[in-house]
């Protein structure tokens, strides 16, 4: 192509001129050719090489080919036979669509003369494609009232052949009813409709199945079916109907709420809206309405409230049946109601005692009682019954009225409280009962005397007792109560040595303590004899006498005293002395003590507690011998500290210590020669301040540890009685307070006693027994426990088995019992509390004759009661107090008789609707009475009710008819009556309508009824069974929905009272609309113009067509009439608002223009059609196209100028200005266009190019078309330049410096060198290597070497700064190209020095033996004095040598003090006496490098002026351990303090919490308020506690006011009983308070076994 482009422009002119005569001449002569469609590859079309008048074999050697732009190649080129032959099938639908002539046009392209030979070839169509409907199922929907000859639009037929092949006739299948005409539009399509040949009635046939057959013309014939559903529409023409006009059904009053009752159905023969029937009450009033429920759909009733015989026995109801158009009917429902046995019996007390003394006679009357069931018949016979087992009877009276009375006499200590039963049982079946507790108390009488457990008392009491001790709690126990229980102590007067017995014991009246009011001496009196004597407070009182021994008993009181060795007076202990040379068992000293107490308190034992050299020597356990327990070495200490304890054999035993000192030495100068380990004695106090640390470790330890054991065992008790309580089933756990605790009377009581109280889970019993001593020594066995004692009173809290009336009472508590109903206290106002408890009771026995029997007493006792009834009558709504009847004269009374007689109203289970006017004696109404609301709308209302004659227990029946008065109106259901009727309804249809209600009878119920004037309407009244009256509207003249679609009545209800009363209903009448109108279009053909590039989803048009019926009939859908499946797939038409929008892209250039057809159908099946034009505007939518044809992805960056890349064709699809395309690349890019032939352009370099500058070329081809808005694509071509070795590798730097520290490990990486090369690739491999020299003699290869690949330095060698400072390298980089390139570079190495040698101390030098070097200092040196110095040096050098001096250690801190830089000891004050004999100083040597080293050394200086001062000093100084006494010492200080603290936290804690919960206790007690609402275990134990108490006791003291109690942990025996009154106050840690008792009470407080635990 390039000597193509050289040519002179002279020639490209010639053949230009060529060029377009040859065009011009193809023109002229175009070639066209015709075949038919759907022919086989390869067949024939023309004889191409003839027309162009070339033999078959020149077509190759011409250049001949086809051009085809933008279309799939239809047609080739055969070379041989020089023939035009199809490509593949051809398929004229898809290239012509219904176009009636379909051709196709190329060009035939001579390419060695560019001639171009216009070719056209006509494809003609054949009967190929059979007719398609596009639904293969039809529906149709007509109205059964349609007039004959109605049309309905079917889908038309498409068919994509043309001319005689397309769509020519329909066939209908045979039916009467229906025919088919074919409509069409000159020679446009043809559109099938269904004409209605006859009458149709849904209710014969509802659905039609037809078969519509579309034929073509062609050859042979194609056709296809549809299949076509006629579906008949109903209308509104059958009212519903009740399967029976009234339902009847019983059930019993005992049904569940919601239960269905029965169904009503009703059928409606019409389908769809018209056949949906919907179910409602029509004549029912608001209180039914409210037990009865009707489900609008199912017609099902249920009830939704209790049914109750007893208030209503039938319930008529109306209902009715409407369709969704209005049309009705009514049916009756008759509900009976069954009685069943669904009430109780009740029992009514009238009067009752609440107390009895104990004395009273048999017959006593206690209560009088009514009972009554409100059910009838033998549901409503009661018969009434007692316990056997009680000391009382039932008595029957008049009108079921029973009195109570004894018929034993009673004991109030054998039972105090009567829980009697009283069981009413009908005579149902099942029968019903209830059970009735009626409480009674037993008043008691003084008939007993106080008891003491046992006949006498031994009492045993230690010597030197506290003064006002308390030794002894005696308890009598007196079975009565109240005054007479309460029980007081005093003493027999006596003498004893001289002096009366109270100054030596007393006894507290009220509890019985027994105090000593001296100090006993076992040596002055051994034992007393007393007399207790306990009375009662009764009138008269009672008493009883017990005799008490006391006897006095010896204690230990007197410890050890050591006889020898004497203490000194100056408080220094005594020296023995010990040889050296002393034999194991060489006597030392003897100890000598003796005791001033006899027996075994003088029994005495020697212990060796301590030594300063454990297994030295040995102590006598009974001679108190002192000896050695082995031979001396020399290594024991000069001096031996022991430390011996003395003993007695008492209770507690006593003891006495004494510490001595031996001293272990053979001669003088063996002193001397010890003196360098002695330093001043201070053993004794820091070994007795060892001692004492470590015994305090060991008791705050013990005590905190044994603190932790009790607490958990006390919680561990706790959690297992809870576990008890709860394996218990109905155990304390669920019994209220009052059942251990007495609530009532206790004020009084506890003010003067105090008692302990022990319970037991299992028996749910309370002992209460007198104090008992609080020593040890007065142990109970557990014979004596388990007895039976007389003075141990019991109070049952739960009924036993075999028999109820063992339930006791002690000092007013009132136990109540879970079935109890009425409840006595001992205050005086007695009060009633019912509970009833409904039961089926066993069948009566008997047989048939007590019934018959039971029966007969029945019928003779109503017969009496109908005889004697009095009849009133008084008009319901009058004043309150309106008089009735004169009651006081019909029962033969004076109006002032009533009262005296006891005349009251008694009614049962109903408001009270009259009262008794005491002083005119007649009965008048208690309020206004609304005769409706007691009788609905009964004929007669009669009210029934008693009058009760109390003196005389006579009742007379009273029946009061409540008489009607017209205070009602009526009322209709609703206000709003709507009613629904078609247009096309014939006149003299009736319709239904609500009826009204009026609760009043008689004349005042409703009466007539009256319809507002109007020509359609007018009304009619029918008449039930009944009476009931019922209206009906009546339709007189024909509707017309359009004229009027709503008609508005007023229908008046009236009643017939005088007043007359009226109330008014509003009608609604809707006309209801059928379908007479069929959809019309605003449009007959709706036109649109759009652009092909508008977006999918598009809005284009939106055709509309109304139709002037209303509801389903004139609801319009739109759909497609006349639409290929193609368009189906591009546009869509929304069935509801008709907005036709595109599903796909148009494109322009595949078709311009689309017509359809769309349509417009009601529900019922009217239907138009109009047609729908669109034209497809042309836009600029086609971006040009680059096509590469070659292209080179990489060239040298040596290439020389003008070197061709590419070569690219440019086309668009658009055409015109919209096709015309450039192309463009940026400027700043070594290249250039050069524009080819035919839309070739080629892509060639202008300038050198160099990969280092820039490897990579993103060039970008611009191609922009001459649209408006122009579009234009970008090509991204990339150019790799590819790489020549033209660039050496190179360093940073032209030299490094690198510093090394010395001593550096072998093998260490010290430093990295980097070459870069520009170029890539294997150009740009770089190696690295040393250039060969030698140092000191040697390679440099054997000190350092180099990694070839990565330049990183390695060290060979460990470098020494004294030997080798610093090393001269020079290192070469080359790449790997061809021929290879390379640098050099210098680098110099420096070794750094380090600190590595520590500073050598030479004077004073170690010695060998491991010892440390002596040095003197006279006790006369002044400060400043030099002692010593000390001389270091070190190896290093500079900042590492220099050296400084500290003094880190000295036994005397201060004494001493060292040279900073000179190593100089001096004193730093004047020697003192008290100063040790030996100082020892640690003194360190530090340099200054980095980091410093040091070294230290010892000095021991020894501080004397002669050896006489040394040999004085000698007793002072023992073997030097101060530094490890010293650590022991801080330790077990740490120790002590840590375990205090952890203990003292631990107390303060649970102090916190016990603290915590008592505050919370008084905000429930503050409350809930009163202890009677209390659980039982906040004030007494229960699981376990008999064991418990056996052993310990605690204070327990209880005030009346504040119900709170205090609980005290036990306190000696020994205390001082007098408690003033500031102590009192005091808030004692140990005193754990549930506060019982306020202190300012001053209550005498009381031993109480302990049945709360301190914690939780």
């Amino acid at each position: 192509m390039a000597p193509l482009q050289r040519r002179p422009l002279r020639s490209e002119q010639v053949l230009l001129l060529t060029l377009l005569g040859t065009l011009w001449g193809a023109a002229a002569a175009q070639i066209r050719y015709s075949i038919p469609e759907e022919l086989e590859k390869g067949s024939f079309v023309g004889n191409i090489a003839k027309d162009l008048e070339l033999e078959p074999r020149e077509l190759a050697g011409h250049g001949v080919r086809i051009v085809f732009r933008g279309r799939t190649q239809l047609f080739s080129l055969n070379p041989r036979s020089g023939s035009l032959v199809t490509a593949g099938r051809i398929d004229r639908e898809e290239l012509c669509a219904q176009s009636p002539r379909c051709l196709v046009s190329f060009n035939i392209l001579v390419e060695d003369k560019l001639n171009l030979y216009p070719v056209e070839v006509e494809i003609v169509d054949i009967n190929d494609n059979t007719p398609q409907f596009l639904k293969e199922e039809l529906e149709v929907k007509i109205l059964e009232n349609a007039a004959p000859s109605s049309r309905f639009p079917l889908t038309e037929v498409y068919d994509p052949d043309v001319g005689i092949n397309s769509l020519q006739d329909f066939k209908l299948s045979g039916n009467s009813h229906f025919s088919v005409d074919v409509q069409s539009e000159g020679h446009g399509p043809k559109y099938p409709e269904l004409v209605l040949e006859g009458t149709l009635d849904r209710e014969g046939e509802a659905v039609y199945h037809l078969v519509l057959t579309a034929m073509d013309g062609g050859d042979p014939v194609r056709s296809s079916v549809a299949r076509i559903l006629v579906t008949v529409v109903d209308v509104n023409d059958n009212a519903p109907v009740f399967t029976q006009p009234v339902y009847r059904v019983s059930v019993p009053e005992n049904l569940p709420v919601g239960t269905p009752v029965l169904a009503v159905n009703a059928t409606d023969q019409d389908e769809g809206v018209h056949g949906e029937v919907t179910y409602y009450f029509v004549k029912i009033t608001e209180k039914i309405s409210q037990i009865f429920c009707l489900n609008v759909l199912s017609g099902e009733i249920s009830t939704s409230a209790n049914l109750d015989y007893e208030e209503s026995r039938f319930y008529e109801l109306g209902v009715e049946a409407r369709d969704q158009p209005g049309l009705r009917d009514r049916a009756k429902v008759l509900i009976t109601i069954l009685d069943v046995n669904d009430n109780v019996p009740e029992v009514v007390v009238t009067s009752g005692s609440r107390t009895i003394a104990e004395s009273a006679p048999p017959g006593t009357v206690i209560a009088l009682f009514q009972v009554f069931d409100r059910d009838s018949g033998l549901n409503g016979l009661v018969t009434c019954s007692i316990p056997r087992s009680l000391p009382f009877e039932l008595e029957k009276t008049v009108s079921n009225y029973y009195r109570l009375v004894t018929n034993a006499v009673l004991d109030r200590e054998e039972v105090s409280l009567y829980n009697i039963t009283v069981t009413a049982t009908d005579k149902g079946t099942p029968p019903l009962s209830t059970e009735t507790i009626i409480s009674l108390n037993v008043a008691d009488t003084n008939d007993n005397p106080p008891t003491f457990p046992h006949s006498s008392y031994s009492v045993y009491v230690l010597e030197n007792n506290p003064r006002g001790a308390s030794i002894f709690s005696v308890n009598a126990l007196d079975p009565d109560m109240d005054q007479n229980a309460r029980v007081s102590y005093s003493l027999a007067e006596d003498t004893l040595q001289g002096a009366p017995l109270s100054s030596y014991v007393s006894i507290n009246s009220d509890t019985g303590i027994l105090y000593t009011l001296r100090s006993f001496d076992y040596e002055q009196l051994r034992d007393l004899q007393l007399w207790v004597t306990a009375s009662d407070s009764g009138d008269p009182p009672l008493s009883s006498n017990v005799s008490l021994s006391l006897f006095v008993l010896d204690q230990n009181d007197n410890a050890p005293e050591i006889l020898y060795p004497a203490i000194p007076t100056d408080g220094s202990t005594g020296v023995e002395l010990a040889p050296r040379s002393a034999e194991p068992g060489y006597l030392v000293t003897k100890v000598v003590a003796v005791d001033r107490d006899s027996g075994q308190n003088a029994w005495l034992s020697y212990h060796l507690l301590k030594a300063s050299e454990p297994g030295l020597f040995a102590v006598g356990l009974h001679t108190g011998e002192v000896r050695t327990a082995r031979a001396l070495l020399d290594r024991d200490a000069l001096k031996q500290s022991l430390v011996v304890a003395v003993q007695d054999h008492g209770q507690p035993p006593l003891s006495a210590t004494v510490t001595l000192t031996v001293a272990v030495a053979d001669s003088i100068p063996e002193i001397l020669a010890d003196l360098g380990s002695l330093e001043p004695s201070d053993g004794s106090h820091n070994s007795d301040l060892t001692l004492y640390l470590v015994v305090a470790v060991a008791v705050v330890s013990c005590v905190f540890l044994a603190f932790v054991i009790v607490l958990l065992a006390l919680r561990l008790r706790r959690w297992h009685k809870s576990r008890r309580l709860q394996a218990l089933g109905g155990g304390l756990a669920s019994m209220p307070g009052s059942h251990f605790v007495g609530v009532d009377g206790v004020r009084a009581f506890l003010q003067t006693y105090s008692h302990e109280v022990s319970l037991t889970a299992d028996s749910r019993k309370s002992h209460l027994i007198f104090p008992q001593p609080n020593y040890a020594d007065t142990l109970i066995s557990q014979e004596s426990c388990e007895k039976s004692e007389s003075l141990l009173i019991t109070q049952d809290l739960l009924e036993t088995k075999g028999d109820p009336r063992r339930l006791q009472n002690l000092e007013n508590v009132n136990a109540r019992d879970d079935e109890a109903i009425y409840s006595i206290h001992t205050s005086r106002d007695w009060r009633l509390s019912k509970r009833s408890r409904t039961t089926m009771a066993a069948q009566p026995r008997g047989g048939d004759y007590r019934g018959f029997l039971l029966l007969s007493i029945l019928l003779g006792t109503l017969w009496e009661g109908w005889a004697g009834r009095i009849l009133y009558s008084v008009s319901e709504e009058t004043d309150k107090g309106s008089f009735v009847g004169d009651i006081a004269k019909d029962l033969g009374l004076e109006p002032q008789e009533l009262a005296e007689r006891g005349v009251r109203i008694v009614s049962r289970g109903r408001t009270q609707l009259f009262a008794l006017n005491p002083r005119s004696g007649s009965l008048v109404t208690a309020g206004r009475i609304d005769r409706e609301e007691i009788c609905a709308q009964s004929a007669r209302c009669l009210v029934n009710f008693n009058i009760l004659m109390e003196d005389k227990m006579n009742l007379y029946s009273i029946d009061v008819e409540i008489i009607d008065i017209n205070d009602n109106v009526p009322r209709f259901l609703t206000e709003e009556i709507n009613v629904k009727i078609m247009e096309n309804t014939a006149p003299g249809v009736r319709f239904p309508l609500s009826e009204a209600g009026d609760p009043d009878v008689g004349t005042n119920s409703l009466h007539s009824y009256q319809l507002s004037p109007n020509r359609h309407f007018s009304l009619a009244v029918q008449s039930g069974d009944d009476g009931t009256k019922y209206p009906e509207l009546v339709l007189e003249r024909v509707l017309d929905r359009e004229e009027e679609r709503v008609h508005h009545l007023v229908l008046t209800a009236s009643d017939g009272g005088d007043p007359p009363r009226s109330s008014t209903a509003r009608i609604q009448v809707t006309v209801v609309d059928v379908n007479d109108h069929a959809p019309v279009f605003f449009l007959p053909q709706y036109q649109v113009t759009v652009p092909e590039n508008v977006p999918v989803g598009t809005k284009l048009l939106t055709v509309h067509a109304i139709d002037l019926d209303e509801g389903v009939n004139g609801e319009v859908t739109y759909s497609f009439r006349k639409i290929t499946p193609k368009l189906l797939q591009m546009f869509h038409l929304n069935s509801l608002t008709g907005e036709l929008s595109t599903l796909e892209g148009l494109d322009y250039e595949e078709t311009g223009f689309y017509e359809m057809e769309v349509q417009a159908q009601d529900v019922p099946g009217s239907l138009t059609k109009a047609k729908v034009l669109i034209t497809v505007l042309d836009v600029n939518d086609n971006a040009p196209e680059v096509i590469m044809t070659s292209l080179s992805s990489s060239i040298p960056e040596d290439t020389p100028l003008g070197t061709v890349i590419a070569l690219f064709y440019l086309q668009d699809r658009d055409s015109g200005k919209n096709g015309e395309v450039t192309c463009t690349i940026p400027e700043n890019l070594p290249f250039k266009l050069e524009k080819s032939i035919d839309n070739y352009y080629r892509l060639v370099t202008t300038k050198n190019l160099d990969r280092e500058t820039l490897s990579l070329y993103n060039i970008t081809l611009k191609a922009t078309d001459g649209g408006i808005p122009p579009l234009s694509r970008e090509t991204h071509i990339s150019m790799q330049v590819a790489d020549t070795n033209d660039n050496p590798p190179t360093f940073p730097h032209s030299s490094y410096s690198v510093y090394i520290p010395e001593n550096n490990p072998r093998g260490a990486s010290i430093f990295l060198v980097t070459a870069q090369d520009h170029d890539s690739e294997e150009n740009a491999q770089v190696t690295y290597s040393l250039a060969e020299d030698t140092i000191q003699g040697g390679p440099v290869s054997s000190y350092v070497s180099i990694n070839s690949d990565t330049g990183v330095l390695y060290a060979l060698q460990s470098f020494d700064y004294e030997q080798l400072r610093e090393l001269q390298l020079t290192v070469t980089a080359r790449d790997s190209g061809d021929p290879p390139l390379s640098s050099n570079m210098s680098l110099s190495l420096f070794v750094l020095d380090q600190n590595d040698n520590p500073p050598e101390i030479l004077y004073p030098a170690l010695p060998t033996d491991g010892s440390t070097g002596l040095e003197l200092a006279p006790r006369s040196a002044e400060p400043g004095y030099l002692v010593t110095k000390i001389v270091a040096v070190d190896k290093d050098s500079g900042q590492n040598a220099w050296l400084s001096y500290l003094l880190l250690k000295a036994s005397e801190p201060g004494l001493f003090v060292v040279g900073l830089h000179t190593g100089e000891v001096r004193t730093a004050r004047a020697l003192l006496d008290r100063d040790a004999l030996k100082q020892s100083l640690l003194v360190a040597v530090q340099d200054h490098g980095q980091p410093p080293l040091s070294a230290t050394v010892t000095l021991t200086v020894a501080v004397a002026d002669s050896i006489p001062e040394v040999l004085a000093d000698l007793g002072s100084l023992e073997p030097s351990n101060g530094p490890y006494n010293s650590d022991l010492m801080l330790y077990l200080v740490v120790a002590v303090s840590a375990v205090s603290c952890i203990f003292l936290a631990f107390v303060l804690v649970l102090l916190a919490l016990r603290l915590w919960r008592w505050l919370k206790s008084r905000r429930l007690q503050a409350s809930e308020g009163g202890l009677a609402s209390v659980p039982t275990s906040h004030y007494v134990g229960v699981d376990g506690v008999r064991a418990f108490l056996q052993t310990y006791s605690h204070e327990v003291s209880l005030t009346s006011d504040s119900r709170k109690s205090h609980l005290i942990f036990p306190q000696p025996n020994y205390a001082d009983t007098l408690i003033s009154q500031e102590s009192c106050e005091k808030n004692d840690s140990l005193l754990t308070s549930v506060d019982f008792h306020e202190c300012k009470d001053k209550v005498p407080t009381i031993q109480v076994s302990p049945a709360l635990p301190l914690f939780p």
